[in-house]
């Protein structure tokens, strides 16, 4: 439990450092979106490192449905100490997952007071998705969207080249 907190923690403090880096500089909106593109790439590059060391042992998987239920069992266990809550597909290369209680959304609150702040600590954890399922070949687009917090939805759209 203690390295849960130290992971937490140090995800804060990387959210923190890279708004008050960003914070000198005089666009607001620019700043937004640097910042959050900053964090989905660091996190990008931890999804591929943490991937390669989590599948090594791994049988291939079949299709892209599988990859999603090793991501979801496997993968976020490794991460967050829990399975994501709910996986859904329209089976078109579409995947929702849902993590009712995300860990690093729930030292914030459990209400309204702070949704707007939500996305900047979102972004690392999009990121790290995106890199896990690159690394297992299949380029996405991953998105968040918190509702009602500490709850979160993940939408991941495969490409299809």
């Amino acid at each position: 439990m203690a390295d849960d907190a130290l992971f937490e923690f140090l995800h804060m403090e990387i959210v923190s450092h890279v708004y008050k880096e960003q914070a000198s500089r005089a666009d607001i909106d620019k700043e937004r979106v640097s910042c959050v593109s900053a964090l989905e790439s660091m996190g990008f590059r931890v999804g591929q490192g943490l991937i390669e060391r989590f599948t090594k042992d791994s049988p291939t998987f079949k299709d892209d449905l599988d990859i999603m239920k090793f991501l979801c069992k496997d993968f976020w266990t490794n991460i967050f100490r829990k399975q994501v809550d709910n996986l859904r597909t329209n089976h078109q290369g579409t995947y929702v997952l849902q993590d009712n209680k995300f860990s690093l959304l729930t030292q914030l609150s459990n209400g309204k007071q702070y949704l707007e702040e939500a996305p900047k600590f979102l972004a690392f954890s999009c990121g790290l998705i995106r890199g896990a399922l690159s690394n297992l070949g299949l380029e996405s687009v991953v998105t968040a969207e918190v509702s009602l917090m500490p709850s979160c939805k993940f939408q991941v759209v495969i490409q299809k080249t």
